[in-house]
């Protein structure tokens, strides 16, 4: 590993920020007592995989403000016809639908639980478990339940013709609900009795409803709905409402704090959390007893119980009478595990294994593609092939090069007569797939399939019309879109989850790729095409641990090593402008910077300023954007869209999106719009460039680990550079911090339920 021509390490630019060096998020200084703003478009897409604090930014004065100054008052005077559905509009509507469906079967299983009201049946009888686990009355094993009994077969899709061609028309980012005017004046006189500010009317609507005012008069922690409150800001809120009537024990103040705590969870990616770590959240707020508080709460319908772990009485009875040994009474047993869950996940995560079962054991096992196999362009994709056509989920695992056995996957399918799409996580991940297998219309998004914008449509039934589908990038994959997806998906469709494990995971809660390989409910295929060049090898070590030196001899990987925050953002700048187009002919505008967190002297906000004045500098006079400007799109949580300002009018911001036209509303600007030259680690996952820029500041140490790292550096197609300035935190992260663990259900799900021809 060299250092490029004309780097000499150790300069330090003077038109940077200097020395001073903050925490990557650290948040804004606010007024006392003030509720925290709703955080902006950089957490929205990192989503559950950002490990650090979110940064939150003061909305106010967001709402009006003019993209474009001369067109504000031309917007304001006339009332735009109603906008078409744009992509993320339709797939919030397609999930909605979905959910619907999902809850009407889960109801046929369970009577629902209504919040306020006690309950019933299996939770019912859950909580009576706990109580009685708990106070040493019986033991845990006593309580098990057995899995759900299987749903209905549905009737297969249908053969469909193909649909025909889309031209790429202008979208509409997506738009809040709109709240009345009598609703938005009534939580406002609410918002400014208890002291908070009336900024927060609007989302305190879009969380609570259109009751929002009287909700939050009755029960002011209701407030704690609303992004970015946090629970002294509502205790003060509480107080002025209602004086000397609230204490650290109200009821109300407990069953919202216990929502709080789970929904927190949910953006660190658990969609459950164990019930002794509730408890101790709730005593650090001054809560005195956290265990009636957890009872109230699971009575009152805020959360669900759960209890996992193996009931070894019947199995020690069995050996008994078969005459063998009973294990040692003495031998201590697992004791049973209580988890708390938000019952938008744990209906997630059971109607996704009841779906991902139901793939598995519909599907046609006696399939004879063994000439597609033996066609297959390597020995990887000839094993995914021929197991393909024995299962009905199939898992499959593999690097970069790796995806080229999916794209021949499809493309044997194809010439067998069925309808086999594959489904990216990004635009850029759709582009690479429909050049992998040749044939644009196999090629789809995960986002524009769920929203019916791209892909074979759906047949009457609701189900997708198609017979195989290929998800790349599946570690990105959260637990409400897959439930989504595999409830989209007709009896005797056949389904392969594709991905590299050593990436991070979701933005959004769940694991599922990684539960679904651990549960081993599905044959698992493992690719044996390594990652080629420097890169590949350096990455492919870095998998297990290791942080090896790799000769590049075409100077494809280079460390430029820095001092400070203010020479990474001097030399990263030096790079993308300068070095990496005159030694590789990579232009500017195809190389991506990449750092730990959006805060900080060298975050993503300092990199992206610096960047824009170096690149295309401007006034900025659209909202804080130019024409030519590289930015990234978040039109909901956990999803980043790069593109390029084109223009702005009384519109919105016009952008182009890898060659999709989008156009943002003036008032959605602020909050879901950054510059994009540099990201996060999270919003670069599945997409590549030619060349990525890497940022390691001293003050980005802390946010280090192995799948960090592993994802950075594989962004780069044919150059990496490594901006170094964490010293042996680089190669600790590697060898020392693997993923954070993320608390679910699903796995045991998985294995739980009958899955009898399933390899193991």
């Amino acid at each position: 590993m060299t250092a490029l021509p004309g780097e000499t390490p150790g300069t330090g630019g003077t038109d940077t920020p200097q020395d001073a060096v903050s925490p990557p998020d650290e948040a804004g200084a606010q007024e006392p007592g003030a509720p925290e703003p709703e955080a902006d478009a950089e957490a929205a897409s990192d989503g559950a995989a950002e490990a650090s604090p979110v940064e939150a930014e003061d909305e106010a004065g967001t709402e009006g403000k003019a993209v474009d100054p001369a067109s504000t008052e031309a917007g304001a005077a006339e009332a735009s016809p109603a906008p078409e559905l744009s992509e993320a509009q339709a797939e919030l509507a397609a999930q909605r639908e979905l959910r619907e469906r999902i809850e009407q079967r889960k109801a046929a299983k369970a009577a629902p639980i209504a919040a306020g009201a006690g309950l019933s049946g299996t939770a019912a009888d859950l909580l009576a478990a706990v109580r009685a686990v708990e106070s040493g009355e019986k033991a845990g094993s006593a309580f098990f339940g057995q899995p759900a009994a299987p749903q209905a077969p549905r009737r297969p899709a249908p053969a469909a013709a193909a649909p025909p061609p889309r031209t790429p028309a202008p979208q509409a980012a997506p738009a809040p609900q709109s709240a009345s005017p009598e609703a938005l004046d009534a939580v406002r006189a609410a918002l400014v009795a208890g002291g908070a500010p009336e900024t927060l009317a609007r989302p305190a609507v879009g969380a609570l409803g259109e009751q929002a005012a009287e909700l939050l008069r009755t029960d002011p922690w209701q407030l704690l709905a609303v992004p970015g409150v946090r629970p002294e800001q509502a205790d003060g809120f509480a107080r002025a409402l209602l004086g000397a009537d609230c204490g650290p024990d109200d009821g109300r103040r407990t069953a919202a704090l216990v929502g709080w705590v789970l929904e927190r969870a949910a953006l660190q990616g658990h969609t459950a959390l164990d019930a002794e770590a509730v408890r101790a959240a709730l005593a650090e707020r001054a809560v005195s007893d956290p265990d009636a508080a957890v009872r109230e709460a699971v009575e009152e319908g805020v959360a669900l119980l759960f209890q996992e772990g193996e009931d070894e009485e019947p199995e020690e009875d069995e050996a008994a009478e078969k005459g063998g040994l009973a294990p040692d009474a003495d031998t201590a047993r697992e004791p049973v595990r209580i988890l708390l869950g938000l019952d938008r996940y744990a209906l997630a995560e059971e109607s996704l294994a009841d779906g991902l079962a139901r793939l598995v054991n519909a599907c046609e096992k006696a399939a004879d593609w063994a000439e597609a196999a033996a066609a297959a362009p390597s020995p990887s994709a000839a094993e995914l092939i021929r197991t393909t056509a024995a299962a009905g989920l199939v898992a499959h695992s593999g690097g970069e090069a790796a995806r080229a056995e999916p794209a021949a996957l499809i493309a044997a399918a194809r010439g067998l007569g069925l309808r086999a799409f594959g489904a990216a996580h990004s635009e850029d991940g759709r582009r690479r797939l429909a050049a992998a297998t040749g044939d644009p219309d196999t090629a789809v998004t995960l986002a524009g399939l769920l929203s019916g914008a791209q892909g074979p449509g759906r047949d009457e039934d609701g189900a997708f019309a198609l017979d195989l589908l290929v998800v790349l990038d599946a570690p990105q994959l959260d637990v409400e879109s897959a439930a989504v997806l595999v409830e989209a998906l007709a009896d005797g469709a056949r389904l392969v989850l594709s991905g590299d494990p050593g990436v991070l995971g979701s933005a959004g809660a769940g694991r599922v790729f990684a539960d679904v390989l651990a549960a081993r409910t599905c044959p698992q295929v493992v690719s044996r095409t390594p990652d080629p060049g420097p890169i590949g090898e350096l990455v492919s070590g870095i998998g297990i641990g290791e942080l090896n030196q790799v000769d590049a001899p075409g100077r494809e990987v280079v460390i430029v090593p820095v001092r400070d925050a203010g020479e990474a953002v001097h030399r990263t700048v030096q790079l993308v402008a300068d070095s990496v187009p005159r030694a590789f002919s990579i232009p500017a505008d195809e190389t991506q910077v990449i750092t730990v967190g959006h805060g900080g002297a060298a975050g993503t906000r300092v990199l992206n300023e610096a960047l824009k004045q170096r690149l295309n500098p401007g006034p900025g006079r659209f909202g804080g954007f130019d024409p030519g400007d590289r930015v990234v799109h978040v039109p909901a949580p956990g999803r980043a869209v790069p593109g390029v300002v084109r223009s702005a009018d009384a519109e919105g911001l016009h952008l182009d999106c890898g060659g999709v036209p989008v156009v943002v509303p003036q008032e959605r600007v602020e909050s879901s719009v950054r510059h994009g030259w540099a990201l996060s680690a999270h919003q670069a996952a599945g997409m590549r460039w030619p060349a990525a820029v890497v940022v390691l500041p001293g003050d980005a140490a802390a946010g280090l680990s192995r799948p960090w790292v592993y994802t950075a550096f594989g962004r780069g197609e044919r150059h990496l550079s490594v901006v170094h300035g964490v010293d042996q935190a680089l190669p600790h992260a590697v060898a020392e911090v693997p993923a954070q663990e993320r608390t679910t259900r699903l796995r045991p799900l998985l294995e739980a339920l009958p899955t009898p021809d399933a390899a193991s």
